[in-house]
């Protein structure tokens, strides 16, 4: 159960977003009266008081407060897939992007077979972590729940260093299995990968995670985008989720 504890602790950090955690340390650094921090506390919980602290309203609330913010970008990151396509230059590629992209328009959940079909896209032009551009990584660093206010070259070593992160952290989990996490942990590990699992049921979490897993474990490191991306397209159409 070690290896299950690790995700958790890790998903659980991220699955809050940035902004509690670190933010907390300081500002308890510099309160010298318990009174002057009892009261920003109980009035700003979600952003001065970590997850631990949240009761079980204030954690649906918030998670879906910062899901609703990091939804936000799913529209622009989908416009950006379907700009890209004419710059593909495989006739099979481009056909299988358009496919996909009708797919998610029209409210379908992508099978794993079509999302993998693309793999070779995500790796080199145009979609590669090294081609994406700016605006992309704005987009894809706020469905990431993560700042997206950094130059350039800032936002691509933090999508890199943060889903080549999860991408170990699938790899552990499908040897540990599904099975022998909690349900808690199973949303949590969920929400951390872009779905908002606080209104699913426990099953159908299970069932997300497991195509998930399925496909990050297909994909070797030069194809970590297609990953980042599955933070949108394997959540946005998924049962349950259209709130």
């Amino acid at each position: 159960m070690a290896v299950s504890r690790v995700c958790l602790a890790r998903a659980a950090l991220w699955g809050s977003a940035e902004p509690p955690g670190p933010y907390v340390a300081r500002r308890l650094q510099f309160v010298r009266s318990g009174m002057a921090w009892e009261a920003p506390r109980y009035l700003f919980p979600r952003q001065l008081l970590i997850q631990h602290f949240w009761t079980p309203k204030q954690q649906i609330d918030f998670l879906d407060i910062y899901h609703a913010l990091r939804k936000q970008s799913h529209p622009e990151i989908l416009c950006y897939l379907e700009k890209v396509i004419p710059l593909i230059s495989d006739s099979g590629l481009r056909w299988h992007m358009t496919e996909l992209c009708t797919k998610m328009q029209r409210g379908t959940h992508p099978a794993i077979h079509d999302i993998l079909a693309l793999r070779e896209c995500f790796s080199n032009h145009p979609l590669g972590m090294n081609q994406l551009h700016a605006l992309q990584m704005k987009a894809l660093s706020r469905a990431m729940l993560l700042t997206p206010y950094l130059p350039p070259v800032l936002l691509r070593y933090r999508l890199k260093t943060h889903t080549t992160v999860i991408h170990r952290l699938d790899k552990a989990l499908a040897k540990l299995g599904i099975g022998q996490l909690t349900a808690q942990e199973v949303k949590s590990a969920c929400y951390l990968r872009g779905l908002n699992s606080t209104h699913i049921a426990e099953e159908r979490c299970r069932t997300w995670l497991g195509e998930w897993l399925q496909l990050s474990c297909s994909l070797k490191e030069a194809e970590l985008s297609l990953l980042l991306h599955n933070v949108v397209l394997l959540s946005i159409n998924y049962i349950g989720t259209r709130r």
